[in-house]
């Protein structure tokens, strides 16, 4: 039950405001306990960025890095793109080859002839072969494949429908349509080349009347038939056949796009494109942490600076009150020192040596290092740069030595990478382990005890208001109570007064 809370109306004093004056050092308790909690919930949204791009640098690069398959990747040009393209497989072997597109593959194609009603009149799917003259009932053959492996009879009457004919058709094994509008059947092999080719032929006299009538018959005046065929390529001098125009040979997918008595010159080789990309999108996304990192542990001390109260805050802009939050949060890991073992274990496994075939390497071997003290801005001279990269003003016009390393020794290069991805992974996933009542697993950071920090803090809080409301309700009542005195004696004073005869 709240306590009534009367103003001074016997006294005649400013009982709120003295109360509230009161209070309000009480008050500083509250608010200073809620400051850190706001700077504790700050802190862990700038680790759990930072533990994001941590993860996404081990899991994205590292993870495969650390294996040669990674590296191991192809490529394969041709000197007739038009005619030809190139899938290049793990196990494609570097080399030159010769090609030849001897064939193409052809889908059996059926153009029926124009189909013409006995009164005149305009053919529909829905149309019987009785109004195309065909009184007798019978069957035709629909035989598919080289050597008419599959073979279907197609029964009619003469109330069997066009649609009807169609239907038995797609049953058989083909894809048919009637084209209304050219008054044609169109009959198509569902797939490319030789083994699914097919003839439509008649059984006895009223099967052929019955072809002749629908324009499936070859004597039909339109009638044109395309045999499906395989397509065939010539390579190395050896004849492969195809019935879809694709052929995977050795490695390589070859999908032959047009015929050519030119001779094909296909080269595979290391995709030395891919590898150093590799490595330089590996680097960027190192260099933007080591980066990140640096600023955050290097920011400048913002001491005597503490999140703001919804009072303060409504003394402010909204800009002063964004650029006060901005000098605060950028210093939230100033000197962290879980944030400089990560920068220094990472700085560490970078620099260090990687044994390649009983020598031992490092990345200033391959072209890539930091920068100079002096050439390098603020915070960024742990970012390393690699020699000729086009893309860096720094280094632009150096020598491209790791370019050139890839083209004349890959299998270096990549034995120095994957050790290097391996060390980083395994530094990484040893920080990032769990930690009971401190850490998950795959976090960087102290992500369970801050979590658990922060429930104490709000605990705390609820426990302190609640204290300060009770010290402001005593301080109603004791109020209360004396201006409930100052009542009584005001009115046993009336009373004398009366008693005495006083007006």
């Amino acid at each position: 039950m709240s306590t009534m809370r009367l103003t001074g109306l016997m006294s005649g004093m400013d009982t709120e405001s003295i109360i509230q004056q009161l209070v309000e050092a009480k008050k500083t308790k509250v608010d200073k306990t809620k400051k850190a909690q706001t700077k504790l919930e700050w802190k862990q949204d700038a680790w759990k960025s930072l533990n994001t791009k941590l993860k996404n640098l081990q899991s994205k690069y590292l993870s495969n890095m650390r294996f040669t398959d990674a590296y191991s990747k192809k490529t394969t040009k041709v000197s007739h793109p038009n005619a030809v393209s190139v899938i290049t497989g793990e196990d494609a072997m570097n080399g030159v080859q010769s090609l030849k597109i001897v064939e193409l593959a052809r889908t059996g194609y059926l153009t029926g002839g124009v189909v013409k009603s006995a009164d005149g009149g305009k053919v529909t799917a829905m149309s019987t072969l009785e109004s195309l003259g065909v009184t007798d009932a019978g069957s035709f053959n629909v035989s598919i494949g080289k050597n008419g492996e599959k073979s279907v009879d197609i029964q009619f009457n003469k109330d069997t429908t066009i649609s009807d004919v169609l239907t038995q058709l797609k049953n058989a094994g083909l894809n048919a349509n009637f084209d209304e509008g050219n008054q044609r059947f169109f009959v198509v092999s569902k797939e490319s080349g030789a083994e699914n080719n097919f003839n439509i032929t008649a059984n006895g006299i009223d099967g052929a009347k019955a072809l002749t009538a629908m324009g499936l018959d070859s004597s039909v005046a339109g009638y044109n038939k395309i045999e499906g065929q395989d397509a065939v390529i010539e390579l190395n001098g050896a004849r492969y056949e195809s019935k879809n125009n694709t052929f995977a040979v050795n490695g390589l997918t070859f999908t032959a796009l047009s015929k050519t008595d030119e001779e094909i010159t296909v080269t595979t080789q290391q995709d030395t494109d891919g590898i150093y990309d590799m490595v330089k999108n590996f680097l960027k996304e190192y260099n933007a942490i080591i980066n990140e990192m640096d600023k955050l542990y290097n920011a400048a001390s913002a001491k005597g600076y503490e999140p703001l109260t919804t009072e303060e805050k409504d003394a402010l802009s909204d800009t002063e009150i964004a650029e006060y939050e901005k000098k605060i949060k950028d210093a939230l890991l100033r000197k962290d020192e879980n944030l400089g073992t990560i920068s220094s274990t990472l700085r560490l496994a970078m620099s260090g040596g990687i044994e390649v075939n009983g020598k031992t390497m490092y990345l200033h071997d391959f072209g890539i290092e930091t920068l100079g003290y002096f050439e390098a801005e603020d915070n960024e001279r742990n970012a390393y740069h690699i020699a000729g990269d086009p893309d860096d003003i720094n280094t632009s016009g150096d020598p491209d030595k790791l370019k050139s390393m890839i083209a004349n020794d890959p299998d270096t290069v990549i034995s120095f990478f994957t050790g290097l991805s391996r060390n980083l992974y395994d530094e990484m996933t040893e920080m990032s382990k769990s930690v009971k009542d401190y850490r998950s697993f795959g976090s960087f950071y102290d992500d369970k005890k801050m979590k658990s920090d922060y429930e104490d803090f709000t605990a705390k809080i609820k426990e302190q208001e609640k204290k300060l409301n009770d010290y402001e309700d005593k301080w109603y009542k004791k109020f209360a109570a004396m201006e409930t005195a100052m009542a009584k004696m005001q009115s046993s004073a009336n009373a004398v007064t009366s008693l005495l005869g006083g007006s």
